[in-house]
């Protein structure tokens, strides 16, 4: 359930983006070498990986999951997460260009309210991309996943060749939109025309808009269908 913003949102997505860019995708880059980051139980985190090992947020809370063993530290920097986890703070060099400030003593502290509107926000992101995947099963779509250096959830879907290829997401804002919204981002530049228009990148639906709806889930499914029928055609 979607409720108004709280005034301390803005800052709290940005603590948690610089977690995510700079302990969690580390954490699991370390193992696997991927970046990719999931919805988790009260908030995103790491998928679980060798031996059944996780690190997630939780709340206000940095949860390090393992077989037998549950640990749990409260946000507070940066550099305490990393020690945490026991990971050193960053990606290696040229990985990508981190978005966020990367040092020991960046704040990460969340309250509680924000860090369910973001829980919130994920989780219904997350619903409305698996129901549209599997909706379009068959048109090449890849797993939802919450890309760190971003900070959004998407996937991709479509055919590149036919032009119908795009990103579909739902991102918890940036500079370009400061409120959560969902997006539907054409590939085929020659595509972004009609409500492919209305952003830079494609169509996209505010979190004010889906508020308004009365029914967000609803809302916001037949926003993502109305963008994969013009663009793919009939599931």
């Amino acid at each position: 359930m979607l409720e108004p913003l709280p005034e301390t949102f803005a800052s709290a997505r940005h603590a948690l983006h610089a977690l995510a860019e700079h302990v969690l995708a580390p954490f699991r880059y370390r193992i696997d070498g991927h970046i990719g980051l999931v919805a988790t139980a009260g908030g995103f985190g790491t998928p679980v990986l060798a031996a059944g090992e996780c690190v997630r947020v939780e709340g206000t809370e940095l949860v390090h999951e393992r077989p037998g063993a549950t640990t749990r530290v409260g946000l507070t920097t940066l550099g305490t997460a990393a020690r945490f986890v026991d990971v050193p703070l960053g990606l290696p060099h040229g990985l990508y260009d981190a978005t966020t400030r990367c040092a020991p003593d960046v704040s990460i502290a969340v309250d509680v309210a924000a860090a369910r509107a973001l829980d919130a926000w994920i989780d219904l992101g997350a619903a409305l991309l698996a129901e549209l995947r599997e909706h379009y099963g068959g048109r090449d779509a890849t797993m939802p996943t919450l890309w760190p250096e971003h900070f959004d959830l998407a996937m991709e879907m479509g055919d590149t060749g036919g032009g119908s290829r795009a990103n579909f997401g739902a991102s918890p804002g940036d500079a370009t939109i400061e409120q959560p919204y969902l997006y539907v981002a054409p590939w085929e530049a020659s595509r972004r025309t009609g409500p492919f228009a209305a952003q830079p990148f494609g169509a996209a639906m505010l979190y004010d808009d889906l508020l308004d709806a009365g029914n967000p889930h609803g809302a916001g499914t037949d926003f993502f269908a109305s963008c994969a029928g013009l663009l793919l055609g009939p599931a």
